[in-house]
C-alpha cells in the first residue's frame, strides 16, 4: 500500500480523484475551511447533532454530492492529538470496507495536523485494512493501494509520514511472521527471512547453527532445542549507522518458533496459539525492516535465538541441571519456562558487543497478561533513566508499557539445592521472578525487559499477531539517535548553516 502527501487548496478537495474521503472534524473546525462543498456537508451535520461528539463517531455521506469521491466519512478528532487522530480513522475505516474502495483521500484542512498524529493515521490505515494470506489462498488480499494525505501545507508533514511508513513496514512484517503457523516459519525459514533483510546496505545477518552455539557454550539454549527435529538457529543481525565504534543499542527477541510446553506439557486447548511465541523475534525483525527505512544515525544489533519446545526422548526433563553460556548452572524446574533459557544465553553474547543499552522482548509469562491484560507491555529495569525513555516512547507511539518492580527479595524463589538457581519460582509474581531470572545475566549492562504476552496477538474472533511492539522500540531508537553526540553536532552543524 502507498502512502502519500499532496498539497491541495480547500476548494480543490471537491475534484480529488479518490474512491473514498475520510474528513478529520476537530471539536471546534474553521468554518472557513474546507471548501463550500464540504462547508454543504458539515454544517448541517454539527447543528442537527448527526455528527456525534466523541473521537471515532462518524457520519457516511453516500453519495456525496458535488465530490468526485462517491463515499464521504465525517469524523470526530477532538483536539487532533494522536491518540484521537488514531482513533477517529480507525472508526472511518470500519465504515469503508467495500472492496471498491482501493484510493481514499485523508482530509486535514479543518485541523492543524501534526506529524505524530499523521504518523498514528498512517498506521490505524494499515492496521483495518491488514489482510493475512500467506497460508490462505482463499483470502482476500488487501483492497486499499493508496491513500493521498492532502493538507494547504505539507512540508511540516513529511517527517510524520516518513515515521508513518516506516512504522508499517516494520509492524507488517512483524505480523507475517508471528502468524504464520509453525510449520511455515521453523528456525530455518526465520533466519532466512533476517538473511533478507540483511542484503541491505548497513546491514549484516549472521546465522548460527548447533555446532556454533555448542562451541560458544549457550547450554541452556541448547538444551531447549534438544527436543525438536528442527535445528536450532542463532540469528545476528547488524545495523550500522553511526561510527563503526559507536556502542550499539542490543535488541534480544525470544524466537520460540512452537512452544509444547516440552516435558511440562501445555493444555491442548489454545496451544495453537504457541505459535506466536516467536512475538519478541518478529519485533526484532520488524524494527530492523522500519530501520531500513529510517536509517538514523545508530548502530543496532538484533539477537534472535530461534528453536521449538517439543517433547520427545531427547528432550530436558524436570529436575535437569543445564551450564548457561555464563557459566552460571540452572536446575529445569519446569520445562514450559523454556523462553528465559534461550535468553539467559543471548544476554550474555549481547555483552561482547560493549552496548549503550540491551533491550529483550518476549511472549514470556502468563502472569504478565493477568497482570496487565492486552493494554500495556509490561516493562522491566533497574535503570531508571532507560525505563523512563522506553516508557516515554511507548507514549509517543501509542504502543504503551507499564514499569514493573525488580526488588531482590522476588529472587528468593529462585534459589536451587542442585544449581545456582532454578528455572521458575513460585505462581506469585511470575513475570517478576522471571524477569528476576533474566537480570542475572546483565551484570554490567544498561538493561531492560519488555514481557509482550498479553500484547503481542489477539485471540478471539480477531485472532492474530499485533506486530508490538515495534512502534515502541523504534520510537526508541530514534529518540536515542538524537540523544548521542553525533546526532546533536549533525544538528548544530544544519542549523549553522540555515543561519
Amino acid at each position: 500500500m502507498n502512502f502519500e502527501l499532496k498539497a491541495l487548496a480547500a476548494k480543490q478537495i471537491a475534484d480529488l480523484n479518490a474512491d473514498a474521503l475520510i474528513v478529520l472534524v476537530p471539536d471546534a473546525p474553521d468554518g472557513s475551511a474546507g471548501g463550500s462543498e464540504l462547508q454543504a456537508l458539515l454544517k448541517p451535520a454539527l447543528a442537527d447533532g448527526q455528527l456525534e461528539e466523541g473521537a471515532g463517531k462518524t457520519l457516511m455521506c453516500y453519495p456525496a454530492p458535488g465530490f468526485k469521491a462517491r463515499r464521504l466519512v465525517l469524523v470526530r478528532c477532538n483536539e487532533g492529538k494522536p491518540v484521537a487522530v488514531r482513533k477517529a480513522v480507525a472508526g472511518a475505516m470500519s465504515q469503508l470496507r467495500h472492496p471498491g474502495v482501493r484510493r481514499v483521500g485523508l482530509v486535514t484542512h479543518l485541523l492543524n495536523l501534526n506529524p505524530a498524529s499523521l504518523a498514528g493515521a498512517i498506521s490505524a490505515i494499515a492496521e483495518a485494512t491488514y489482510v493475512f494470506t500467506t497460508t490462505k489462498p482463499t483470502a482476500k488480499a488487501r483492497h486499499l493501494q493508496r491513500c493521498t494525505v492532502v493538507a494547504d501545507k505539507v512540508d511540516h508533514l513529511r517527517q510524520g509520514l516518513q515515521l508513518g511508513r516506516a512504522r508499517v513496514a516494520g509492524i507488517e512484517l512483524a505480523r507475517e511472521w508471528a502468524n504464520r503457523p509453525a510449520n511455515h516459519a521453523t528456525p530455518g525459514m526465520l533466519a532466512d527471512a533476517a538473511r533478507k533483510l540483511g542484503r541491505a546496505a548497513g546491514f549484516k545477518t549472521q546465522v548460527l547453527g548447533p555446532r556454533e552455539v555448542e562451541n560458544l557454550g549457550m547450554g541452556a539454549f541448547l538444551a531447549v532445542a534438544r527436543g525438536s527435529a528442527q535445528p536450532l538457529r542463532f540469528i545476528v543481525m547488524e545495523y550500522q549507522g553511526a561510527s563503526k565504534g559507536d556502542a550499539p543499542v542490543v535488541l534480544v527477541g525470544k524466537g520460540i518458533t512452537f512452544d509444547t510446553g516440552g516435558i511440562s506439557i501445555k493444555p491442548a486447548a489454545g496451544m495453537d496459539e504457541m505459535k506466536f511465541d516467536m512475538g519478541g523475534a518478529a519485533s526484532v525483525l520488524g524494527t530492523f525492516a522500519a530501520l531500513a527505512e529510517l536509517r538514523p544515525r545508530l548502530n543496532v544489533v538484533g539477537l534472535v535465538p530461534a528453536c521449538e519446545n517439543m517433547p520427545d526422548g531427547h528432550a530436558i526433563k524436570p529436575g535437569d541441571v543445564v551450564t548457561s553460556m555464563s557459566g552460571q548452572t540452572i536446575e529445569i524446574l519446569n520445562t514450559d519456562a523454556e523462553g528465559r533459557l534461550i535468553l539467559c544465553d543471548a544476554l550474555t553474547y549481547a555483552a561482547r558487543y560493549k552496548p549503550r543499552t540491551v533491550i529483550d522482548i518476549a511472549t514470556l509469562t502468563g502472569a504478565c497478561v493477568i497482570a496487565l491484560g492486552g493494554v500495556r507491555s509490561g516493562l522491566f529495569s533497574a535503570d531508571d533513566e532507560l525505563a523512563a525513555h522506553l516508557q516515554a516512547a511507548g507514549e509517543s507511539a501509542l504502543d504503551p508499557c507499564w514499569r514493573m518492580p525488580l526488588d531482590d527479595d522476588y529472587a528468593e524463589g529462585l534459589k536451587s539445592n542442585f544449581a545456582d538457581m532454578g528455572n521458575v519460582a513460585g505462581r506469585e509474581a511470575g513475570s517478576v521472578t522471571a524477569a528476576k531470572f533474566l537480570q542475572k545475566f546483565t551484570k554490567g549492562l544498561r538493561w531492560a525487559h519488555l514481557d509482550i504476552a498479553g500484547t503481542a496477538w489477539k485471540s478471539g474472533a480477531a485472532k492474530g499477531a499485533t506486530g508490538r511492539p515495534v512502534a515502541l522500540l523504534l520510537e526508541y531508537l530514534l529518540a536515542e539517535a538524537e540523544r548521542t553526540p553525533a546526532a546533536g553536532a549533525s544538528r548544530a552543524k544544519r542549523a549553522a548553516t540555515r543561519k
